[in-house]
Formats: structure tokens, sequence, C-alpha cells
């Protein structure tokens, strides 16, 4: 299993992404947020930008996300479907074609919970658009990621892992769809991701982490019903007020941030973060990861199998 032990990082729950980037200077670093214009992406482009880094948003609404960040120097903004592999092909040879090499790759663009659909050859939405289209962009872009080594490659999972592992049998649920399954599927394959990608890319200088950004109120949740919501605790009944434990945007994009840029993780790569720290493993109701969530055979195995679904591999 991969080392997950707290460093002490000195920032935690209420942190915010200005927080962990105070004296870190991204000048002249290129970063690129997917959903970089929406939630906690939105909050993460902006802290980036504000550090000194230029950073490409691919968005899947090119206007909305024109709109999100405007005024916001230093952004560029691509056209991205995340759910359609031929969007992801297109992206990244417009982007290799600017000889430009990546330091950061954050994947934050998600769905959470939604009903059934299908994209691309009849794939269950929450696995193709979170994972396998994420999966798709990185090895795309590996020759601009690792061109001048020293880059990472955060993928943007959930305390919702907890949910499920892979479902190895039936891993676009062709028998019967659970969306709050179904998207635990997918988080857990964020994690996966980026346990096997640092295996494969530390010696070309490139690390990889995976987290859980906290409970925060964003449009990840359009897809919930408001009563579903009361029932989780997350809104008041009576006042509609969020849970006082919901981090705000600025809260939630810190963690993301921190994996990014931090001088604290170097030499590190492969483990899954929570409150701006390295999370411990956790099997029953403490927080932390679950075991088979960073399981280096199940992220080899679940790499092959992404391989094989998009037709893309960097390291074959």
């Amino acid at each position: 299993m991969t080392a997950q032990e707290k460093l002490g990082s000195g920032f935690g729950y209420r942190s915010t992404a200005d927080d962990v980037l105070a004296g870190i200077d991204l000048t002249g670093k290129l970063a690129l947020v997917t959903g970089g214009y929406s939630g906690i992406g939105l909050e993460t482009t902006k802290a980036l930008v504000k550090a000194g880094a230029r950073v490409v948003v691919p968005a899947r609404r090119p206007a909305t996300a024109e709109e999100a960040l405007s005024g916001v120097e230093n952004v560029e903004i691509e056209t991205l479907d995340l759910a359609d592999l031929e969007s992801v092909r297109s992206f990244a040879e417009r982007f290799l074609a600017s000889g430009r090499s990546l330091d950061l790759v954050i994947d934050n663009a998600g769905i959470m919970a939604c009903p059934e659909t299908r994209v691309g050859p009849g794939w269950e939405a929450q696995f193709a658009t979170n994972h396998l289209g994420h999966f798709a962009l990185v090895n795309r872009l590996w020759p601009a990621i690792a061109a001048d080594g020293g880059g990472r490659v955060v993928s943007v999972s959930s305390t919702g892992h907890r949910r499920s592992d892979i479902r190895w049998d039936d891993l676009q649920f062709e028998k019967e769809y659970e969306k709050w399954t179904a998207y635990g599927q997918a988080k857990t394959a964020n994690v996966l991701f980026a346990v096997q990608l640092d295996a494969l890319g530390k010696d070309s200088g490139v690390r990889a982490f995976a987290l859980h950004p906290g409970g925060i109120m964003t449009p990840l949740q359009r897809h919930l019903p408001r009563e579903e919501m009361v029932a989780f605790g997350w809104i008041d009944e009576e006042t509609g007020e969020f849970n006082e434990l919901f981090k705000t945007p600025e809260q939630g994009a810190a963690t993301q941030v921190w994996a990014a840029t931090s001088p604290q993780l170097d030499g590190l790569g492969g483990v899954f973060c929570e409150d701006c720290d390295i999370a411990p493993v956790s099997d029953d109701d403490a927080p932390g990861v679950r075991s088979y969530a960073i399981n280096p055979d199940s992220a080899a195995r679940l790499w092959t199998i992404s391989a094989d679904l998009t037709g893309v591999n960097a390291f074959a």
C-alpha cells in the first residue's frame, strides 16, 4: 500500500487556497484546471492566477466560462467535453501543437449522483466523465506534462469513494443503476488513477495525487432534489441554510491547490490528501481513504481497462 501518513502541514479544514499559496511564486508556471470556471474549480483558477500562474481552463460551456472568468487575467478558455473522447483528442492536439509544457494539471471537473445517463458507446456517465475523460486527457497531454519534469497531476476525488470499490464485473452499471454507487465507483477510480499514474510517471519527474476537497455547496449538487439534501442534513428544512460544517468554495479549493503546489510534498506521490494534508487509511467511520482505493494491484488493473476502453495509453 502507498504510505498514507500525515505530514503536519500546518494547514487544515478551514484553510483557503490563498492560505496554502502564501509565499509560493508560480510566475512562469502553466496550469490546466478542468472545470476551472465553476465552484471550487473557479476558486482554484483564481488562486493560481493570483500566485502568478497562467491557467488553461478547458470548458464544456465556453460562454459560461468566459462570463465566470471575466476580469481574471492570464486565463485561456478552450472547448472540451470530457464525456466525448473525440473532444478530448481535439483539445489535446490543439494544446500540444502550441509546443508548451504543463507544470500543473488539476482534474477538477465532475458530475455527481446524476440520473442514469449513457455517453459514448453506452458508458455510464459518471465513470465516463469523472474518470475515463480525465484518463484520456492526461494520457494525450503526457508529452507536455512530462516535458520539463517536476510536474504534478492532481485528481479530485471525494469521500464519496467510500460508497463503492470498482465494480469489476459491471463497470458500466448494465445490470442495475444506482446513482450514489456509481458516483462512489467513479471517485474510487479517481484515486486509483493517481496511484498508477504516480507509479508510471515518477521516473519522468511527474508526481500524482488524489484528494477529498471537503463538503462544499456548489453546482455539483445540481442533480439532487432539495428533500434529499435535507434528509442528508446538508440543508436545514426550516431555514434553508447550509450545514455549518460545509466549507466555502475558497476552503474547498485549498487541498487541491496544496497538492498541486506545496513543497511539503516534494519527493512524494500516489497519496490521498484531505484538509491540506496526507490522509490516513481508514476502513471504518473515521476520516481517511479506503484501502481498496489505494491498492496498487487494483490501480494497475483499472489502468489497463481504461486504456483498452479509451484507446489511449502514454506508457504502452
